[in-house]
């Protein structure tokens, strides 16, 4: 109760959720790419169970610090230093983020102008939200580690928490229209996710990427490809009114 009088744990709060809603960008982006694969009428429903399973597996993180504590403990050595099973998780998260962008890259390019035909849609839905609850692990992983890093007290961590999940829920529809829309935009987020399935894995082989980088070389990106779609859209516009 006396969290609620307290004007440094609404600051750690504020301060949490907006750093777990950064942190999210990333999940956002893969099951934007994801869903897209999905019968359209049952991309809501995608989308929703994926974040769903979002939250909930970071609120079975956060209700198992002991157990995330252990993960970051020497398993074995290699290469001359030691490996956990974070790094483990990071670096087969990594490979698998890279080995699905590259294959989606692939298909994008090898369908392009083709009709795509029409695959079974429960077989269709199972296999995207068993591969968003995959990556759900790896990057609430992530999520988490740094809530713990960050607060002491689980009551603000769960908050920040929820709502930064609730803040993907609203911002993942509208997200992955456009993605779905614009196919420059796709084949950038899906370059995206390249880079941030690099990252995992130089982090997991303790090559630490401040992800102040990460998310500036995406900003750079989105504005470069703003302005594209704007002189594009200004171009159409032209066309028209001269025709």
């Amino acid at each position: 109760m006396e969290l609620l009088f307290s004007p440094e744990a609404w600051i750690s709060l504020l301060t949490l959720v907006a750093l777990e809603a950064v942190l999210g960008i990333d999940n956002l982006v893969f099951i934007a790419i994801l869903v897209d694969r999905v019968e359209e009428q049952k991309r809501t429903l995608a989308r929703r169970l994926g974040i769903g399973m979002a939250l909930g597996t970071r609120l079975l993180l956060l209700f198992a610090l002991a157990w995330i504590a252990g993960l970051t403990e020497p398993l074995f050595s290699a290469f001359g230093r030691d490996i956990s099973w974070r790094d483990i998780i990071l670096i087969g998260g990594g490979l698998f983020l890279l080995t699905k962008a590259t294959r989606e890259i692939h298909n994008n390019i090898e369908e392009a102008g083709e009709d795509r035909p029409e695959a079974n849609a429960i077989s269709t839905l199972i296999a995207v939200v068993a591969q968003i609850a995959v990556i759900d692990v790896i990057f609430s992983l992530d999520s988490v580690i740094t809530a713990v890093g960050m607060v002491n007290e689980l009551e603000i961590m769960t908050a920040a928490i929820i709502i930064a999940v609730l803040i993907m829920l609203w911002a993942s529809g509208p997200l992955s229209a456009f993605v779905s829309a614009h196919p420059t935009v796709k084949m950038l987020a899906m370059s995206f996710l390249l880079l941030v399935g690099m990252t995992l894995v130089a982090d997991g082989m303790g090559l630490h990427i401040p992800k102040g980088y990460l998310y500036f070389a995406m900003g750079f990106s989105v504005l470069v490809e703003a302005l594209n779609l704007t002189v594009s859209k200004r171009r159409n516009r032209t066309r028209k009114n001269t025709a």
